[in-house]
């Protein structure tokens, strides 16, 4: 089983593999993902551009997808991707992508949604950008995201996969300086001004 301990994201609960029975009861206050049972918090805060940037992108999602059946989320949003039918405390994979766009109101439950999200966009923070490029890109691509976004709040460079055939292939590189269409939503495209944020 794979271990996700890089530099500023080592793993603050190591001694044992979690689930979400286990991540359930620990404090509200506190921010947690479970990469395949191995917990990871989610602190400290993301910075203000950080937050501008997602704040203004999910802002234009919720005025594209009013009064659609698609649905727009901000984290704190827990997604769950189980691996078969187990129970949801049984599940220990449990994300909270910046951004996502989910079109299955199946995928729907009170404690947040099981199952990919059909858009998921993540804006880099200094703790969590190598799993954000590397293990969070992976699971998407296995589990079904259809589009994945990695933005840099810095420079506004987006790096976009697409699913095709099961697999993402290379990024397409683009700018939110610029409109940028997603492309699995004809009509919408996302853009920042820097000033903004």
């Amino acid at each position: 089983m794979a271990r996700y301990d890089f530099e500023g994201t080592s793993p603050l609960k190591a001694d044992r593999h979690y689930t979400y029975r286990d991540y359930r009861s620990w404090p509200e206050d506190e921010r947690w993902e479970l990469f395949q049972g191995t917990a990871f918090a989610m602190s400290p805060a993301p910075q203000r551009i950080h937050q501008g940037l997602v704040g203004r992108l999910f802002v234009q999602l919720s005025i594209f997808f009013e009064s659609k059946p698609c649905k727009p989320y901000v984290a704190p949003v827990d997604v769950f991707f189980p691996y078969g039918d187990e129970t949801l405390d049984d599940i220990n994979l449990v994300l909270q992508p910046d951004l996502m766009v989910v079109c299955d109101p199946g995928k729907l439950i009170d404690e947040g949604i099981r199952g990919a999200p059909d858009l998921v966009i993540e804006v880099l923070s200094p703790g969590t950008a190598m799993r954000d490029q590397t293990d969070k890109r992976d699971i998407y691509e296995k589990q079904g995201v259809r589009e994945y976004w990695v933005v840099n709040p810095h420079t506004f460079e987006v790096l976009i996969y697409r699913l095709k055939d099961g697999t993402y292939g290379l990024p397409v590189p683009a700018s939110l300086n610029s409109p940028i269409p997603v492309g699995i939503f004809p009509g919408l495209s996302l853009s920042a001004i820097k000033s903004e944020l």
